[in-house]
């Protein structure tokens, strides 16, 4: 059987499992094409080839002895916030790191589900802004059009599944930055409950409001790789009740009523969705209502929750500061922010995160009206290469939160999210968000699932002349 970039996650499972390819010609696929594409793509920080590659030959012998797993032998990636014991974790800041010992708790799980992790992938400085550059690693691009980024923080997750790297990665979610990506390249990702996927060595990341997820081209590979990657460790605080997301791909969701929120939530700097963006949300919308469903705008009460984020961000960020090896070699930006860390830290941050019962009852409460929230992923399409790295603070700021202003508050309440693909503006992807209440994800999938069936988005390829798709590669 040839297997080509198309293959995804659960077809690579499915042929690994009955002998038509061995996890050693994937793993080597995999590798020739994050090679072929550095130069141009630039997703990878940490490529473990040696190490990947005696992974490999390991699940090969298990899958010749007939032991079974989810994800036995198939090549995935990690963004370069989680650790992988034997790699460094530089979270997208400059200098030399050393390797850490152990497995991130989400790690740990890809491998017992028998995934073999290719490498860490770039992202941001602490993955704090909505593009993948600096200057630890350069500027990653968006294989749809490398003028553009990919988006971030999980950029380079994003653009290596995108451009056929490896078929699906785990990514992390702190203000949109799965969603973000996953709409700037034209994939499915997945920001689960709080708690589903483990932060652990850390309980909660930057104050809760980040968490791990999952990107892939199609709902089915995105629900598999969360459900291997799902389940915490005996010390994480936040423990949602189990659910089976592949079974939810192939559920009728019934007939939904469906919010679509149009607005962006309130933030102190301006914010406008672009008219073509929301051309392509609102024919989303006609979609899901020629399927069945009840779609009729509707904006959640946010209020002030604005004003809940930024102490939490912040605190967050200044605690990851303090742990910084090389604290003079972080961007001007990221010092500031953690100098207002530090301010918020006593009682504007008690305050904050006292604030989310309060939120959950309120916003809670629309979800008696509505089963989803339809929503933009973001305001705008990707930026230029290069559009954000020399701002200011008060202008990255300012940028960010005009390209970007919709995906944050579901950090807030830690509730789920799933970007879909909802067109292109210019030839460059953007999507739409499905947002609903706590433990909300099968719904949310399924209905995706619904759409995708439907849309077929995932058959749309960026152009061959952008990504290396040799067939040594």
């Amino acid at each position: 059987m040839t297997f080509d970039r198309a293959a995804g996650l659960a077809e690579s499972a499915r042929a690994l499992a009955a002998g038509e390819v061995t996890s050693r010609a994937l793993v080597e696929r995999a590798l020739a094409r994050i090679d072929a594409t550095q130069s141009s793509l630039n997703t990878f920080r940490v490529v473990r080839g040696e190490a990947a590659l005696t992974e490999a030959d390991a699940a090969d012998r298990e899958l010749a002895a007939g032991v079974r797993k989810p994800l036995l032998g198939v090549p995935v990636a990690v963004k370069d916030d989680m650790d992988v014991a034997g790699e460094p974790t530089a979270f997208g800041c400059e200098g030399q790191f050393p390797p850490v010992a152990q497995d991130g708790e989400a790690v740990r799980r890809l491998r017992a589900a028998g995934a073999v992790v290719v490498g860490k992938t770039n992202t941001c400085e602490f993955g704090q802004w909505p593009f993948t550059e600096g200057p630890a690693f350069g500027a990653t691009r968006n294989p749809w059009n490398p003028e553009h980024t990919p988006g971030g923080s999980s950029g380079g997750s994003a653009a290596a599944v995108a451009a056929g790297l490896v078929p699906a990665a785990l990514g992390s979610d702190g203000a949109g930055s799965v969603r973000i990506p996953a709409s700037w390249t034209h994939l499915i990702g997945i920001k689960p409950q709080r708690g589903r996927i483990s932060t652990w060595p850390r309980g909660e990341s930057f104050q809760g409001i980040t968490v791990n997820g999952t990107l892939a081209r199609t709902v089915a590979d995105a629900a598999l790789l969360l459900d291997a990657a799902s389940g915490n460790h005996d010390l994480d605080p936040h423990r949602p009740a189990r659910i089976d997301a592949s079974e939810a791909v192939g559920r009728d969701p019934g007939r939904l009523r469906i919010a679509l929120a149009l607005k962006p939530p309130f933030t102190a700097l301006p914010a406008r969705l672009q008219p073509e963006v929301r051309r392509r949300v609102v024919q989303l919308a006609e979609k899901l209502g020629s399927l069945g469903h009840l779609v009729e705008e509707a904006d959640p009460p946010y209020g002030q929750i604005g004003l809940t984020f930024i102490p939490r961000a912040t605190v967050g960020l200044a605690e990851r500061v303090r742990e910084a090896p090389f604290p003079a070699l972080l961007d001007r930006r990221t010092r500031d922010a953690a100098r207002l860390g530090r301010l918020l830290g006593g009682a504007p941050l008690r305050m904050a995160r006292q604030q989310e019962a309060v939120l959950h009852r309120r916003i809670g409460a629309f979800f008696r009206s509505y089963d989803v929230v339809l929503a933009p992923t973001t305001a705008a399409p990707p930026p230029r290469i290069g559009a954000m790295l020399p701002l200011s603070g008060l202008a990255t700021d300012r940028a960010m939160i005009a390209a970007c202003p919709y995906a944050w508050p579901w950090n807030v309440l830690g509730w789920p999210g799933v970007n879909v693909p909802a067109g292109f503006v210019d030839g460059l992807p953007v999507g739409a968000q499905l947002l609903g209440p706590a433990g909300s994800e099968p719904l949310l999938i399924s209905l995706a699932a619904q759409a995708e069936a439907e849309l077929r988005w995932h058959e749309a390829w960026p152009p061959p002349q952008v990504v290396t798709d040799s067939p040594a590669a």
